[in-house]
């Protein structure tokens, strides 16, 4: 990957892998949060195997904001409309020392360090929808669909209900369920749970953080190919998969939640397609 020269491998259970891995999704047909009246087409795609990290995204930051997105980048090459609109330029933080104070949400649970550190392999949170798709863009990529996100996370047409089958969640299978109110929740590394990695090896698709998408939060449409949602319904921009501090239910491929884009949340990270 062209922006990865200075990320180093330290991602997967073992602590060696490529954080920039991406793994390739062979598109197919399914139904959307399983449901038979929402079938969906994707074309094939790749997806990266880990939540965008710490040491990742401080690549961004140190080229930031000479790397703001122009019109239309970061769009799906088969949906019209869905890149950079330039009305967003004034929802991006206005240079890096903003950036910088804005990745710092929840002083007890965010992840981004100003100068490297122990965090480099964990999931950056606390990046609006806007960071992220800039970012994406940025990496020469894009926010994946909803439809797209849920493909892979499903196993495409197996349907399953959690990305490592239809097993209940376990702590070896995915980081969820800390009582944030009591208890410290640090994030571990990505891909620390191989367990419960996909069908196509991405690891995290169900807990650690969320991952935002590029659709808004809204209504499914009965069926569609390589389609997405960009009419905002006022429920804010969809974020999947589950994160470290909900309950096995958030975790499902069917689980569907709105987040407002201009916020970041503790809760929140992302990946990005190609």
């Amino acid at each position: 990957m062209p922006r990865c020269h200075a990320v180093a491998p330290v991602c997967g259970d073992a602590g060696d892998d490529d954080c920039c891995a991406s793994a390739a999704v062979a598109g197919g047909g399914f139904d959307r949060i399983n449901d038979p009246g929402l079938p969906a087409t994707v074309a094939d795609f790749e997806l990266d195997r880990y939540e965008v990290t710490v040491g990742r995204f401080r690549q961004f930051v140190a080229d930031y904001p000479r790397n703001r997105p122009a019109p239309d980048a970061g769009a799906h090459p088969r949906i019209e409309g869905s890149g950079w609109q330039p009305e967003w330029d004034a929802l991006l933080p206005a240079d890096a020392a903003a950036l910088q104070v804005s990745l710092q949400c929840d002083a007890n649970f965010r992840t981004w360090t100003d100068a490297p550190g122990e965090a480099e392999e964990l999931p950056i949170n606390c990046v609006s929808w806007y960071l992220a798709f800039a970012f994406c863009a940025w990496d020469e990529g894009r926010l994946p669909t909803e439809t797209e996100w849920n493909y892979a996370a499903a196993g495409g047409n197996e349907q399953r209900l959690f990305p490592w089958g239809a097993g209940a969640a376990t702590a070896a299978r995915a980081n969820f369920g800390c009582d944030t109110a009591t208890e410290a929740c640090p994030l571990p590394a990505v891909g620390s749970t191989p367990q419960g990695d996909g069908k196509w090896g991405h690891a995290d698709l169900a807990g650690n953080v969320a991952e935002w998408v590029l659709d808004f939060h809204g209504t499914l449409t009965p069926e569609c190919r390589d389609c997405a949602i960009l009419q905002d319904e006022t429920f804010g921009r969809e974020a999947r998969g589950g994160d470290f501090a909900h309950t096995e239910m958030e975790m499902t491929t069917t689980f569907r939640i709105g987040y407002a884009a201009d916020s970041g949340q503790t809760f929140v990270g992302f990946r990005c397609a190609r």
